[in-house]
């Protein structure tokens, strides 16, 4: 029995013996392979890597670039800017110097604009802030040099020629008016400073009458009222401004009635 246990203990020995060599030489492979594949790995990274530091060196180089010019826009920009500040002082300087011959002019001016402004609000609802916006404008530049005591004269002065016109003009416009507590861009049909008659987007129709707070965009709903106004607007769009037309009571000066 004894016998028999060391002749197994030498054959597991001898096996043993004869394959160390196999495991040794199998875990010499496989290390030579994990070190060339690491090896390849390394190099791949490095190409990365070398390929990353040039793409950024390009894009650093495209930035630097672009910043310089953009710098070059600015000094432009600026150098472009101070000659035009200089010559707006040449000018201002020049209009005070012409304006000065003149001061009386500027008065009559500005009271020109305050009475023609008041006028315009108290008219007929038609492009009243458009037109109050321009008196400001030229009484604006007039008080800031931008133009002569005789360039606002002129410009007043056209300014009540329009004035007069509009009293006379008859035909169709859009404005935005005040209607059933907001705001709408409707068609104004004006004939003069005598009525001036409108229709919404939403086919609304109505004219405006004069209260003593200020205008009101009077809502019709009568048929046969509804059908004159239409027709007036039909007439006005095909250009059609003489002839008899049949209209509802819409006087601006008809008060509250």
């Amino acid at each position: 029995m004894i016998y028999h246990h060391t002749k197994i203990l030498s054959t597991l020995a001898i096996s043993f013996t004869l394959y160390s060599p196999l495991l040794q030489a199998t875990s010499t492979d496989e290390l030579a392979k994990s070190i060339i594949n690491l090896r390849g790995d390394v190099e791949n990274l490095y190409s990365q890597v070398k390929e990353n530091k040039q793409k950024y060196h390009a894009q650093m180089k495209s930035l630097s670039m672009q910043s310089i010019d953009l710098q070059a826009q600015i000094n432009r920009k600026q150098t472009s800017l101070k000659l035009a500040n200089n010559e707006l002082k040449k000018i201002k300087q020049k209009i005070q110097e012409t304006s000065n011959g003149n001061k009386e002019i500027k008065p009559l001016v500005l009271k020109s604009l305050k009475l023609l402004e008041v006028t315009i609000q108290e008219g007929i609802p038609f492009m009243v802030q458009e037109r109050i916006n321009s008196l400001h404008k030229i009484k604006s530049d007039l008080n800031a040099g931008l133009i002569t005591n005789e360039k606002a004269l002129a410009l007043t002065w056209a300014s009540y020629d329009d004035a007069i016109r509009t009293t006379k003009e008859i035909g169709l416009f859009k404005q935005q008016i005040e209607f059933k507590g907001q705001k709408v861009l409707a068609r104004i049909a004006k004939l003069g400073s005598v009525a001036l008659f409108f229709s919404t987007p939403k086919d609304e129709v109505g004219y405006v009458i004069k209260k003593d707070t200020g205008y009101e965009y009077k809502h019709i709903t009568d048929p046969k009222d509804i059908e004159k106004i239409v027709a007036l607007f039909d007439a006005l769009q095909k250009q059609i401004r003489t002839g008899f037309f049949e209209l509802p009571n819409a006087l601006v000066l008809q008060g509250s009635n």
